[in-house]
């Protein structure tokens, strides 16, 4: 459950509440009601919450148990250990994601 996937993550990277509450700028008892699944965060809040834990939004719904999915990788790499042809390959793979998305309509 949601919940449980933030709490994880959040002791994992041994952070407290209040430390993600002030990342969110949210109160304390608003973040604690959604590792307590009282409250479920917005989508621009689990949007936050995936990028700061880098995994994908799908993970943090249970979804999927995939933390980071191909595509999360690919568009996280620094450069420098992928080939030219790796890295076009990678560009063209995102394009391609990009491109689904819109035409679900879901690209906001």
């Amino acid at each position: 459950m949601l919940q449980d996937r933030l709490r994880k993550l959040r002791v994992d990277k041994d952070l407290t509440q209040q430390d993600m509450a002030d990342f969110l700028g949210i109160t304390r008892p608003a973040y604690t009601a959604y590792e307590s699944g009282r409250r479920q965060p917005d989508n621009e809040t689990l949007s936050k919450l995936a990028d700061f834990f880098t995994v994908s939004v799908d993970y943090l719904l249970c979804r999927t148990d995939v933390k980071n999915p191909p595509e999360t990788i690919a568009s996280h790499h620094d450069g420098d250990e992928w080939t030219e042809e790796e890295l076009e390959s990678i560009e063209q793979f995102k394009e391609f994601l990009k491109a689904r998305r819109k035409k679900r309509g879901d690209d906001k």
